[in-house]
């Protein structure tokens, strides 16, 4: 649905964060600047550990770092030159894949390289008229789902249980609200967690919701939330870190009102939500990840970090604020980050080595 992109980092620590709340805004995150060897837009970010990331955006662009950003290496998907990758997923360093969209039905697509870049292959090329892909997500290696925009009242989302061949699970989905979307944040308005766990933001209509599963995408529920939700307005981003607790981010690009950038917290698997404290971002949050790996049921290099998240958002017209905050605490405390800005998408691989991405090839890595 959208097309411009927006960021919120947010980061939330456990009862174990090892400074006391008080000096939590003396713990500022350091900050080191990438050279990532293109000058496209970066869109989306994924780390696979510490030293193996890879990221992808416009003109068909996509780059991949081996020793954790000290070299990347950028490259043009062949025959995506005038496509915009909107969700990039790394598998290691030679297996990712990734998400386009372009003006028409076709050029929403996915792609898989199996040789670190060397070659892509179309997995997926997309028949239906209306669909617009916003997000994919994976399980695992070769389990994974994409979600698109509404058509017609039906979601028409499609899975992989091979990392292979992509089939259509539209007629497992709830039955759409009317003009109900999603927002192509960075490819973060879909999550999963563990083996059969995902949610899925949305917006677009007079309610933004959770659409849920708990058995891989053979079934859905959908669950409403609390934030603000129109054509321009609704759920963004969505993280759990276990399979009962997660964030929601979203807000509005409408450009008359930038003042409803919002978080929700979820301690019920997605079916209840509480409003947060308000982030200190304007516009609506685009792109929110926690602070420790949870991709695949990993939550390799916690730290204490289990609760901790960044946000990045940005404001229309432009769309390239990219202002930043973190919390300690799911929500309930804020701070600025406030030398940040012009980035779109923030992941971490785990507390020590995390990457914002942004416009003109912009590389920042965040480390606590």
């Amino acid at each position: 649905m959208l097309k411009h992109s927006l960021a919120v980092f947010l980061i939330a620590a456990s009862a174990t964060f090892c400074f006391a709340e008080e000096n939590w805004n003396l713990h500022q995150p350091k900050l080191t600047l990438q050279k990532s060897g293109t000058t496209q837009l970066l869109i989306a970010v994924t780390p696979v550990s510490p030293r193996v990331v890879w990221a992808a955006g416009t003109g068909g662009t996509y780059v991949v770092t081996t020793d954790g950003g000290e070299h990347w290496k950028a490259g043009v998907v062949p025959g995506a030159e005038k496509l915009q990758f909107r969700d990039v997923q790394g598998i290691s360093d030679k297996i990712a894949y990734l998400m386009s969209i372009g003006n028409n039905t076709g050029q929403f697509r996915i792609y898989k390289t199996v040789d670190g870049g060397a070659n892509w292959t179309v997995e997926f090329k997309n028949q239906t008229k209306k669909a617009f892909y916003d997000c994919f997500a994976f399980w695992s290696p070769d389990r994974g789902i994409a979600h698109s925009d509404s058509v017609k009242g039906v979601f028409p989302d499609i899975r992989t249980t091979d990392g292979t061949t992509w089939e259509s699970i539209a007629k497992n989905m709830p039955k759409a609200l009317p003009h109900e979307a999603s927002f192509s944040s960075s490819g973060t308005c879909i999550a999963t967690e563990g083996d059969e766990n995902a949610w899925i933001a949305t917006g677009g209509s007079k309610i933004a919701r959770i659409l849920a599963t708990t058995d891989g995408g053979d079934s859905w529920n959908a669950y409403d939330t609390p934030l603000k939700s129109s054509p321009t307005a609704g759920g963004f981003s969505v993280s759990f870190r276990d399979s009962l607790h997660g964030i929601v981010a979203g807000g509005d690009l409408a450009t008359k009102d930038p003042n409803h950038a919002a978080m929700a917290t979820s301690d019920d698997g997605g079916k209840t939500w509480k409003l947060t404290k308000k982030p200190p971002v304007k516009g609506a949050i685009f792109c929110l990840s926690y602070v420790r790996k949870v991709a695949y049921g990993d939550a390799e290099g916690d730290d204490g970090f289990g609760r901790a998240a960044v946000v990045t958002a940005e404001t229309a017209p432009n769309f390239d604020s990219g202002a930043a905050a973190w919390t300690p605490d799911e929500g309930n405390t804020w701070f600025k980050l406030s030398k940040v800005s012009g980035y779109w998408a923030v992941a971490f691989a785990n507390p020590h080595a995390g990457w914002f991405v942004g416009n003109g090839g912009k590389i920042l890595k965040i480390s606590f």
